[in-house]
């Protein structure tokens, strides 16, 4: 994780011991091998089994008949990255536990997909997210999220293929570039082949490495200090453990307000719109599946994210007793965690090896859930809605040859990351600048019933504009002032739990400054509330540019597009309440919205109870009850 202005981090200690030298053992090859021929193997399995048979629901969707086990695990495998594992005990070794509070953000960042983006995505049989844009507003605005969704996820894909090879070159002496092409390739093979479900297999595997991986850190750690009791008195009589920081203030980079609401839109805009999320839920075999699917990640979550603070807290206890040599206390903080394994477990066969593994496991994960996502919008979006008439057989294998071209763009963007320097930093940046305006983009869709195509893409641009002004400032100023120098390595940024966290951490510095005033104070925004600052950005222009242009008049509006927001609420009030909103009768209301509205009659829009399953409305339901269909009518006729 990134680091910023904090008066009371704790400094690593400092040794003048031998280096560190840590090599690899037969058993340590052996278990690392294993972990990619087994990946490999899977990918391998799920590709031939089946073999000139697959359709294209069943490369790109698995052919919707996934269980929610191992959608969950994919989900959680997806943006649990190796820069993730690395860099969540670094945050903790330096500046305590108030990164912990995060966890907070997972109950609403998980819960409002579950009910609001997955019952909408799911409904309508998607295979893009970035085909609801289309239903809700027109082609244009959906090739634009496309457009953006690309951008996004090639930038970074090259960096966390990248950045973790070069971590683990530095402290254990593994060569860079075959590390990197083995990540590559391997990773390629299985999700051109196999598709999305060898990639949710694979996922499933690797997660637990993942876990395994660090839970061995953990258990042995802990062991050699003295016990996990013994790990948190040392943190307590140091000051690690942090209490509820509840300072409102949105330009401290972390508080108990800015970890578990600034989070919740971070976590929004990596499990309800991206696309890597969207797809798994809809290979689904029910909606219930998917649901359930997002409801299995959050205990998941919350065990991934105690395992890296733990880490951190026996990291911490374990160089109080044994000393950091002097090559350790010059080294990067993303490099902290892999020095403090690759000593513990200095002696013991196989468990650096699965260590490694577990590391390698992150980025396998992550990059392939990147291809397997930018193959389906690009084939989705950008190709089949202009040649409809592909047969499945060469959109199959046209998916196929785009999933092996982003490989090998990946491998591209991999060695342009080596050469960029100071730059590698922005280019982390742009995953977390882009995020939040997407996120916008669809709120701005499921929530405004009066937003326009116009109004959509004027917002989009102004909030990726606004994204990318304070993201920017804040580097050109870090790096202007001298604040946030990048060690010579270039490995220099840290990595926190996910895509988003860790694109922005990267944003704020690294030592104890004065106040900033003005236009520097704005780029000192936390990076925890980019995405609710832009996605909001999206919404505020988006809306102001529809009602400008007039709205949604003369344009048919698909209420099955709509989130129906007003009736959820009401919904919640108690029914004397509901009675005085005084809500027409079905009858007054279609015979103002026919003189209205008469076009939307005559195409099926406003069938009121004789056609609810047009509008995805339930015959009974808790969050209907005493509630006229007439009411989502008028909300959704806007």
């Amino acid at each position: 994780m990134s680091v910023a202005v904090s008066t009371s981090a704790p400094l690593p200690p400092a040794s003048d011991t031998n280096m560190v030298t840590s090599t690899f053992s037969l058993v340590d090859y052996v278990v690392f091998v294993l972990l990619l021929v087994l990946s490999l193997a899977i990918g391998l399995y799920h590709a031939y089994r089946g073999w000139g048979r697959h359709t294209i629901g069943q490369l790109l969707l698995a052919d919707r008949k996934m269980g929610c086990f191992p959608v969950a695990l994919s989900l959680l495998a997806t943006f649990q990255s190796a820069v993730a594992i690395l860099g969540v005990p670094s945050e903790i070794y330096r500046f305590g536990t108030q990164y912990w509070f995060l966890g907070c953000s997972y109950f609403l960042g998980l819960l409002i997909p579950a009910h609001v983006f997955i019952p909408i995505f799911y409904r309508l049989h998607l295979t893009s997210a970035y085909e609801y844009l289309e239903l809700r507003f027109n082609k244009a605005v959906r090739v634009c999220g496309t457009v953006t969704f690309i951008f996004q996820m090639v930038i970074y894909m090259g960096v966390v293929l990248y950045a973790p090879s070069l971590a683990l070159n530095a402290v254990t002496g593994f060569d860079l570039w075959l590390s990197v092409l083995t990540l590559g390739i391997v990773c390629t093979v299985y999700t051109a082949l196999g598709g999305l479900k060898a990639v949710i297999w694979t996922d499933v595997f690797q997660t637990l490495v993942m876990f395994l991986g660090q839970l061995v850190v953990i258990i042995v750690g802990s062991a050699k200090v003295g016990g996990l009791g013994h790990v948190w008195d040392v943190a307590s009589q140091h000051g690690l453990i942090s209490g509820i920081e509840l300072d409102p203030d949105p330009f401290v980079r972390h508080t108990f307000w800015t970890l578990a609401f600034g989070g919740v839109f971070m976590m929004l805009s990596l499990y309800g719109v991206n696309q890597a999320q969207v797809q798994r839920y809809l290979s689904s075999r029910t909606e219930k599946a998917a649901v359930l699917s997002c409801y299995a990640v959050f205990p998941c979550q919350q065990v991934v994210l105690c395992m890296g603070c733990l880490i951190g807290l026996v990291m911490f206890a374990y160089y109080q007793e044994y000393p950091m040599s002097t090559q350790q206390t010059q080294a990067a903080p993303d490099q902290f965690a892999l020095y403090f394994v690759m000593d513990l477990l200095r002696g013991l066969p196989g468990l650096p090896g699965l260590f490694v593994a577990c590391l390698f496991s992150g980025s396998l994960s992550t990059i392939s859930s990147a291809f397997n996502s930018l193959a389906t919008v690009t084939v989705e979006d950008l190709i089949r809605p202009w040649f409809p008439h592909f047969s499945e057989v060469r959109a199959t294998m046209l998916s196929r040859i785009i999933a092996f071209g982003y490989g090998l763009l990946c491998l591209g963007m991999a060695y342009i990351s080596s050469q960029m320097g100071p730059v590698l930093q922005a280019a982390i940046s742009i995953f977390g600048m882009v995020g939040g305006p997407l996120l916008g983009l669809f709120c701005l869709g499921m929530f405004f019933p009066c937003a326009n195509p116009p109004g959509a893409i004027v917002g989009l641009l102004a909030g990726l504009i606004m994204a990318f002004w304070i993201g920017i400032g804040s580097i050109v100023t870090s790096t202007g002032s001298g604040r946030a120098p990048t060690p010579s390595n270039g490995s220099s940024f840290s990595l926190p739990s996910n895509l988003t966290a860790v694109t922005m951490a990267t944003l704020t510095p690294s030592t104890t400054i004065s106040k900033p005033t003005g236009l520097q104070r704005l780029y000192s925004l936390s990076y925890l509330w980019y995405s609710a600052h832009n996605s909001t950005t999206v919404i505020v222009v988006g809306l102001a540019v529809s009602l400008l242009s007039g709205g949604m008049r003369g344009r048919t509006l698909n209420p099955r597009t709509i989130y129906p927001v007003l009736p959820k609420l009401v919904a919640l009030l108690p029914v004397s309440c509901q009675k005085r909103l005084h809500c027409k009768t079905l009858s007054q209301d279609l015979s103002v919205d026919t003189a209205v509205f008469p076009e939307k009659v005559s195409n099926g829009m406003l069938r009121g109870s004789r056609d609810k399953e047009a509008m995805d409305v339930p015959e009974e339901g808790p969050a209907h009850q005493g509630i006229s269909p007439t009411f989502i009518l008028q909300e959704t006729s806007l």
